[in-house]
């Protein structure tokens, strides 16, 4: 396995629309190892592959707490299938905006379907955290941001942020 650079934003590979996988093959499967690593490693809870620069519709999420035993969900080509009426907020984070946070607003449930590790077509209903976070990652492969979610004011102060983050790590390394 290898660890993977994560781009940030304001990076546009950000926002582009990922294509499917045609089958779950050793190196789809090559790629979700290696996102998970990097996800752990991060450390996060959720990575889709736009996120690592392959702009495929894979995604890797583990709700695990710390100490809890690890329960890795690995999924190509998910897609929401329904979701609940009832909402539920949870504070947002992500790797690709490091730093900064804000309450969203989702699904509280959602059904999705999906080929796991194997290649197999799963369907699965998620609650919780991890219903909040599979959506996140979906909205990754649809380049869509969680920073999307909130209000454009909001959404600037950060990307602005990060943008001067950017200039001044490229002018260290200068």
């Amino acid at each position: 396995m290898a660890v993977l650079p994560i781009i940030t934003a304001p990076d546009p590979r950000l926002k582009l629309a990922c294509e499917p996988v045609a089958r779950v093959d050793d190196s789809v499967r090559k790629l979700m190892d290696d996102m998970l690593e990097t996800m752990y490693l991060a450390p996060g809870i959720g990575l889709a592959a736009p996120q690592v620069g392959v702009a495929k519709r894979v995604l890797v999420v583990d709700v695990a707490r710390e100490g809890e035993e690890r329960t890795p969900i690995r999924m190509a080509n998910p897609e929401v299938l329904s979701v609940s009426d009832e909402m539920a907020t949870y504070e947002e984070g992500c790797l690709s905006v490091p730093d900064h946070y804000a309450d969203v607003e989702r699904p509280a449930r959602a059904r999705i379907r999906y080929l796991d590790y194997q290649g197999e077509i799963r369907e699965q209903e998620f609650d919780g955290l991890a219903a909040t976070c599979i959506q996140h990652e979906i909205d990754h492969l649809n380049g869509v941001l969680f920073i999307d979610h909130i209000s454009a004011l909001k959404r600037g102060i950060i990307l602005r942020k990060l943008t001067k983050a950017r200039r001044l790590s490229a002018a260290v390394e200068a």
